[in-house]
């Protein structure tokens, strides 16, 4: 397992979870200022320095709920509310994007261009507010920094890593199954065709060589698909054409987006449930998801100003029956750290907790979600 996975696990999920964000807000019709505001919100609370500086420690991956609860709250840092169907739906949809992305790049190294898609889309999302910009472009050279030296072994450590995470997701996604790229059981299908990936030859020719090195025979063969050279590699610095697609933001063209448990993950609920005898990993695991939601630096907003909730589905009494039919196995329940306990033991723990300020709530009601806000009230 690679222990530089996780900022790539965390800066393309969220990168997902902007462009489907971004999508529904304009689907819903909320006005440009309140839109700008939340993903100006969401970006600066994910890109916050304190935060990134634990994300890119070496660390192993941690649980799924640990890391969606770390989406829970970069999803509320601003006046749009989301109740837990919502949250659910949008989740599923980051991840099973993401693991799509993974399993097309042509080789591992890839991974970093579509990280970089990413990064470039969410600096045009923030393009006219500077400061917000600088925190992106900070992240981006730690990411060069990072990865840049590493070799293609590492490099495929990490693609591995990211695909164990990932092996027991087969949410149907209605975009996929449409294109064609994902089957009925939620498996997706991998391309026999295209571009190979570069600094590799297009198959078809097999040549051998004596002892001394001098190719002596050629033979061709019928390849099953039809393959072509890349015509060039993409950029891997601060600006630069990426040239892979992967990673850039496929609803620009706006098309309802749905979500479907398969009969594999339906089957796989029942193996999946987490056992509820404590974990001997599990204290160390909130001490983690602790330190980067310590890093987390949420401005109270104004009293004066409304929020709004935002819906995934196409109407409330479809977000309400998704909820209502969804394995509680598969619904990540919001983890809730007892940072009290915690203070008593460990003062470092403590000093980073007392940093952690969660945002006071306007007055009224948020309907639906209140039940999310009500879970970061008590870290």
């Amino acid at each position: 397992m690679s222990t530089r996975a996780l900022p790539l696990l965390f800066l393309n999920l969220g990168g997902e979870m902007l462009y489907i964000l971004d999508q529904r807000l304009r689907a819903q019709s909320i006005p440009g200022e309140k839109a700008r505001k939340v993903m100006n919100d969401i970006i600066t609370t994910m890109f916050n320095k304190k935060f990134m500086e634990e994300l890119f420690k070496p660390q192993e991956l941690y649980s799924k709920k640990a890391l969606r609860t770390v989406y829970d709250r970069l999803a509320h840092a601003s006046i749009m509310r989301l109740n837990q169907a919502s949250m659910d739906k949008l989740y599923d949809l980051m991840t099973m994007a993401f693991k799509y992305q993974v399993l097309l790049c042509p080789r591992p190294k890839d991974i970093l261009l579509v990280t970089f898609n990413h990064l470039d889309a969410i600096k045009d999302f923030v393009r006219d507010t500077p400061n917000i910009l600088n925190q992106v472009d900070e992240t981006f050279r730690q990411l060069i920094d990072m990865y840049s030296c590493l070799s293609a072994g590492e490099f495929q450590l990490i693609r591995q890593t990211l695909l164990i995470f990932f092996q027991d997701m087969h949410i149907r996604v209605s975009i996929f199954l449409k294109d064609k790229v994902q089957n009925s059981n939620g498996r997706f299908v991998l391309p026999i065709s295209g571009p190979v990936p570069w600094g590799t030859e297009v198959p078809g020719l097999i040549r051998m060589f004596n002892c001394n090195g001098d190719e002596v025979k050629r033979v061709e063969f019928t390849t099953g698909g039809n393959y072509i050279s890349p015509q060039r590699e993409g950029s891997f610095e601060l600006y630069g054409d990426r040239v892979l697609k992967l990673g850039t933001n496929m609803y620009s063209v706006s098309r309802p987006v749905e979500t479907h448990m398969s009969g594999a993950s339906k089957n796989l609920a029942s193996h999946t449930k987490e056992n509820a005898t404590p974990n001997p990993l599990a204290k160390e695991e909130l001490n983690f998801l602790a330190r980067l939601m310590g890093g987390l630096e949420i401005e109270k907003p104004n009293g004066s100003e409304p929020g709004f909730r935002l819906n995934l589905f196409t109407t409330d009494e479809e977000e309400e029956y998704a909820a209502l039919t969804r394995p509680e196995e598969l619904s990540y329940k919001v983890i809730n750290i007892q940072a009290t306990q915690d203070q008593q033991q460990n003062e470092q723990l403590a000093r980073i907790m007392g940093e952690f300020e969660v945002a006071d709530q306007p007055s009224q009601s948020m309907s639906k979600g209140d039940d999310l806000l009500a879970m970061m009230d008590k870290l």
